[in-house]
């Protein structure tokens, strides 16, 4: 099992409780919502208390229903990616051989 720091879990307990609060405004029921996102009503609560070990996909479905899915496209924008990958490594100094 992976431990996560303090401010990560807070972040995560806090997402989960945007989750509720979205949930709770659209009128549905943690098992209405559970069954919509394709997971056990236990799966669903551990995702609004916040609970890390919850599946990534399971997230992403959730944002999808609720229409935040393109918040989740913008984390890793691609022109970052691409300047990441066509960086060039510097050349060593010193310790080659000659």
């Amino acid at each position: 099992m992976f431990s996560i720091t303090e401010k990560e879990s807070k972040s995560v307990i806090a997402l989960g409780e945007r989750l509720r609060i979205r949930r709770i405004d659209r009128g549905d029921t943690q098992a209405k919502f559970a069954a919509r996102l394709g997971v056990s009503i236990p799966t669903y609560q551990r995702m609004e208390r916040g609970d890390p070990g919850v599946a990534l996909g399971h997230w992403v479905r959730a944002l999808r229903l609720l229409g935040g899915l393109e918040a989740f496209d913008g984390l890793f924008p691609v022109p970052l990616l691409c300047s990441a990958r066509n960086r060039r490594r510097a050349p060593r100094q010193g310790g080659g051989r000659t």
